[in-house]
């Protein structure tokens, strides 16, 4: 935790003691809610601070108290239009949670189940000899290759084609994997998923959605997007380029689709989590299938569900999932534990990351807990070598040394990374940030390197 964030925290909490010390109840919670505030738009300054971003939306909510809705920053540079309440952004990969909803609630009606081969629904894909179950699609172990990984995409996302033309570019392409082997993170998996909704429902995949989701949760500002529409409140997208924010490229929304062409926000998505969560939307069976991680054939337990991850944020459990798209940054977290939701939507791609935000959001008004440490008492060095094997879009390379007591990453590729250090967990598995690293052995020598990134779980094998 930096000098600025112990110091945030230290105000909240103060207060909020001060708070239940001095005044009735009632007024101690408001108190302590005013403080809480107070913090998140603290982090909200620092992270806008010198145009490294255009505007911010954020919702924090813990159970039915709201802590924090509104806008920051300018929806609209050029105009000097102000962030408003409401702000309508491009929500990119948190679409995935409502295709994974829209799968199951198709399951759950008896139209499909999760282990049908995606052949029943799409009859003329090329599996390339792959078993390939819907299941495979939805947490990214298909082994398909991802379109947005190809250089081809770049003049194919301006163009407005047949969906099936984007189908043809990525489904001759040679498998990442052995379906179930490994998983990366995967947009023509979710397209896919997008085909066979509107295949199975006999709707469209936007119709499907809204009427099944959107108003079941009372999303009422939640939209398929549109790149030419006239939306009420519409954030604009900003891109960083070599001299600041520019206005972000243009992307035809037909390609995105299933994987990442919803539009909502901050309210609307603190509101879909208490549905999601609060037993509206989903079965319980339903909703246990879509937060529990998947496994690889290996039998490697995943971090990633279906359209959502769960793991850590500031040391709480968290069921979440972030999006990325031209101009558009998001990040919506579900805090089981603590009945607690954080979402943070940015109108800009660049430095400023939803997700750091909504860690020192969540560290600032629901405290931080440390993991556990754990000493490492053997010889590092048996783990130091250079490990290769697939990483989402190019091959992945890893550098692991051991010097003075301590294990270090690099990545190796076109920018190196810095070397960093990684804390020792267990059972020769190592962590920086989120992502664990577990060395496995074969007759007594290193072999493998088991990565798991939460969006991504690979095999490197020792060079």
């Amino acid at each position: 935790m930096s000098k600025v964030d112990a110091s945030v925290r230290g105000v909240v909490l103060a207060a909020a003691f001060a708070a239940v010390a001095t005044s009735h109840p009632a007024e101690a919670q408001a108190r302590s809610r005013a403080s809480a505030a107070a913090a998140v738009d603290s982090i909200v300054a620092r992270a806008l601070q010198g145009g490294k971003a255009a505007g911010m939306s954020v919702g924090v909510v813990q159970g039915r108290d709201t802590i924090v809705l509104k806008g920051y920053g300018y929806a609209d540079l050029e105009l000097d239009v102000p962030t408003p309440d409401r702000a309508v952004y491009e929500i990119g990969s948190v679409t995935k949670q409502f295709t994974s909803s829209a799968i199951l609630l198709l399951q759950e009606r008896g139209q499909l189940s999760l282990d049908d081969p995606i052949t029943k629904y799409l009859p003329d894909y090329p599996t390339q000899d792959h078993a390939i179950t819907i299941r495979r699609l939805l947490d990214h172990t298909s082994g398909i290759k991802g379109y947005t990984e190809l250089p081809e995409f770049g003049n194919f996302m301006r163009r407005h084609e047949p969906r099936d033309s984007l189908v043809a570019l990525f489904s001759k392409k040679p498998f990442d994997f052995d379906t179930g082997d490994d998983m990366i993170y995967n947009n023509s998996a979710y397209f896919l998923v997008g085909l066979i909704i509107e295949k199975v429902s006999g709707t469209t995949y936007a119709d499907f959605v809204k009427k099944n989701l959107f108003d079941k949760a009372g999303m009422d500002d939640s939209r398929y997007c549109s790149e030419n529409a006239v939306v009420k409140r519409r954030a604009h997208g900003y891109d960083t380029g070599p001299n600041g924010l520019v206005r972000a490229a243009y992307l035809d929304h037909l390609w995105p689709y299933a994987a990442g062409s919803l539009c909502s926000t901050a309210g609307d998505l603190v509101a879909w989590n208490r549905a999601l969560h609060g037993g509206k939307i989903l079965s319980p069976a339903s909703y246990r299938e879509i937060t529990t991680p998947g496994m690889l054939n290996d039998g490697s337990r995943l971090r990633y569900a279906k359209g959502l991850a769960v793991h850590e944020l500031a040391g709480h459990r968290v069921i979440e999932h972030g999006g990325g798209i031209n101009g558009f940054l998001s990040a919506s977290n579900y805090l089981p534990d603590d009945d607690a939701i954080v979402v943070v939507l940015v109108n800009s791609t660049g430095p400023v990351s939803p997700d750091a935000i909504a860690a020192q959001i969540t560290e600032a008004v629901f405290g931080k807990k440390n993991p556990p440490s754990t000493a490492f008492t053997g010889d590092l060095s048996r783990f130091a070598g250079t490990y290769g094997g697939v990483g989402r879009g190019r091959p992945m390379t890893l550098t692991i040394a051991a010097d003075s007591g301590k294990l270090t990453v690099l990545t190796v590729g076109p920018n190196n990374s810095t070397p960093r250090v990684a804390r020792y967990v267990g059972d020769d598995t190592f962590q920086i940030g989120e992502t664990r690293y577990t060395f496995v052995s074969e007759n007594g020598k290193v072999s493998t390197l088991r990565v798991d990134a939460v969006y991504g779980y690979s095999h490197l094998k020792r060079k």
